[in-house]
């Protein structure tokens, strides 16, 4: 979820061929001999502790759910069967026939997936994310009201290089193993798999969530579970997903990257104002998709474009008209959360755009800080969660918790600029009940709510023009750190479960 992460992060990857019973195919066959040469220097690692399951309840809307909250880890084996990595998992399940199961991660590439735990859908919650939060702030967990666990069983997947999840083999292999697009997909998939069959839950409903690049690897994850492991999802939802990089890429001709961000800057504008509604931003939308990008297109042809952009980008926007003029209309993220809050001596996060931090260097000619929600939120989701699974759960493991990792992060290949789109429509194509719910904060720049819109709407309907829906809230990255925001998502998601 850092800035680098979420607003360039692409990887490729190379897993091939069908990944047989019990083991995960390696991606080429170079490096094995000097894997297995090091091999080794891994025995010694203190192996991760037995499963832990302890009993625990909430109370929601004036009852009480009893559940059972299990730490546990899957291994990774390769094509001979040797442990190549250790993957933890946290799942919380209750006691009912026919209950779902729901598997969800988070992004990065290098986040854990403590984010959807302790932030929008465990049945424990941990405040951050929001205006005035604290990372010193005590990092206690209370009852989430907004939990899906009266909905479905959850089960939460730590990425190899995060949360406690780790590799057994020397850095280069695990960066071809596990650091690039294929074979994240295939192994977290096998994981999935691995877990129902472990589980006894083959047979159970089953639904995929995914934040960030987790909504990146969603559509990957449920076409290659689908088509290549034999399991499908009933359901896929996508929070503030990152779906299509090359969306926001060629500024210099393409309006596609300033059509993304224009209607996140107007949505950050009326919140300000205390006018963000849906009916504003449909008319933000709309001028977004006729006017704008028309005399975007336009350009030096028509020599009162520039005129008519800078008026209505100004008057959305809030910002000085000769900022805006300078800009041409096309509002870069960074600059824009600089100047928006420079009065003031503070940043923006590109997070949450109206979320913001002082600016230990004002004077700088870029941004010389980290963002202002990134720093803030490792503090209080790494203590909440290892107190969790160490004291609460007694799973006791001396490593290093990574809710956020920029080892991974600074490992991960991006040489492939896909993005998941084409499975996405792939996936819905192959399963006319598959449900899929896209849902965004108004102010996320990471990961605009516009983007999101532009693709569903390029897509075939498919049968019912329903199965694939679109919802935006107030907030950004992580709306779901207000109740508000919470609450209205979990009611679009109750009915993407009772479609089933």
């Amino acid at each position: 979820m850092k800035a680098s992460i979420l607003a360039a992060l692409l990887a490729c990857g190379g897993l091939a061929g069908l990944v047989p019973p019990g083991a995960v195919l390696a991606a080429g066959d170079s490096g094995k001999e000097a894997s297995a040469a090091k091999g080794d220097e891994f025995a010694g690692l203190p192996p991760f502790p037995a499963d832990r399951t302890v009993r625990q309840s909430i109370t929601l809307d004036g009852r009480k759910l009893a559940y059972d909250a299990t730490v546990g880890s899957l291994p990774v084996l390769d094509e001979k069967g040797k442990t190549i990595a250790e993957v933890m998992t946290v799942a919380y399940t209750m006691p009912g026939k026919d209950r779902p199961v729901t598997f969800a991660l988070n992004g990065g590439p290098g986040a854990s997936s403590v984010y959807l735990n302790l932030g929008a859908l465990g049945p424990k919650r941990v405040q951050f994310g929001a205006a005035g939060d604290s990372p010193s702030a005590p990092a206690v967990a209370h009852d989430n009201p907004g939990t899906w666990l009266d909905l479905t069983d959850l089960v939460f997947i730590d990425p190899v290089g995060t949360g406690f999840s780790r590799a057994r083999v020397p850095q280069d292999e695990a960066k071809k193993r596990f650091y690039s697009t294929d074979a994240d997909i295939e192994y977290l998939s096998r994981i999935v798999y691995d877990w129902l069959v472990k589980n006894d839950r083959l047979l159970s409903r089953k639904y995929l969530v995914g934040e960030s690049y987790g909504g990146f690897r969603g559509p990957r994850m449920t076409h290659y579970l689908q088509t290549r492991l034999g399991v499908a999802m009933n359901g896929l939802v996508l929070v503030s997903p990152y779906l299509d990089p090359g969306a926001s890429s060629n500024g210099d001709l393409s309006p596609l990257p300033w059509m993304l961000t224009l209607p996140t800057i107007a949505a950050a504008n009326l919140e300000r104002q205390g006018k963000l509604t849906d009916a504003a931003m449909e008319k933000v939308v709309d001028y977004t998709r006729g006017d704008y990008v028309t005399d975007l297109l336009r350009g030096r042809s028509d020599p009162q474009a520039l005129d008519r952009i800078v008026r209505r980008v100004t008057e959305l926007s809030g910002l000085d008209p000769a900022f805006v003029r300078r800009s041409g209309g096309r509002l870069e993220t960074q600059a824009f959360l600089r100047e928006v809050f420079r009065e003031d001596g503070k940043l923006g996060s590109r997070y949450d755009a109206n979320v913001t931090a002082w600016d230990p260097f004002p004077f700088a000619p870029e941004q010389r800080t980290n963002d202002p929600i990134l720093d803030g939120i490792i503090a209080p989701t790494t203590t909440a969660m290892v107190d969790f699974i160490t004291r609460t759960a007694g799973w006791k493991y001396d490593g290093r918790y990574n809710a956020l990792s920029y080892e991974v992060n600074g490992l991960w290949d991006r040489g492939d600029r896909k993005g998941s789109v084409e499975q996405l429509r792939q996936a819905v194509a192959v399963d006319p009940k598959l449900q899929v719910l896209i849902v965004h904060g108004w102010g996320d720049l990471s990961c605009p709510f516009m983007a999101s819109r532009l693709i569903v709407d390029q897509m075939p309907v498919m049968g019912d023009a329903n199965r694939v829906q679109v919802r935006e809230y107030a907030g950004g990255h992580m709306f779901y750190s207000r109740g508000d925001s919470q609450a209205a998502m979990k009611r679009d998601v109750a009915r993407v479960y009772a479609a089933h």
